[in-house]
């Protein structure tokens, strides 16, 4: 849907950009034990450990700096693909 919408709102100045975290340190997460946190951390191939606030911060930060970025998913996982 992203790009369709950025299509349709481009006339209006709007850009949309769709950010696809993957394991990232939450409230939720933190609901789960010690053991499979650090399970979940190691299936990222790189880092090999859960994503931070910060880092989805300061994506969001790039992404609302550069003009140029519209219709685009940005994924923001480690390179981890989890089976369905």
């Amino acid at each position: 849907m992203t790009l369709p919408i950025a299509r349709e709102l481009a006339a209006q100045g709007i850009r949309i950009v769709t950010i696809a975290p993957g394991l990232f340190c939450t409230p939720m997460m933190d609901t789960f034990p010690a053991h499979i946190q650090a399970a979940l951390g190691q299936a990222v191939p790189f880092p090999a450990r859960l994503g931070k606030a910060d880092e989805y911060a300061h994506l969001a930060q790039a992404v609302i700096e550069n003009c140029l970025m519209n219709g685009a998913t940005v994924r923001l996982d480690g390179a981890v693909r989890l089976a369905a």
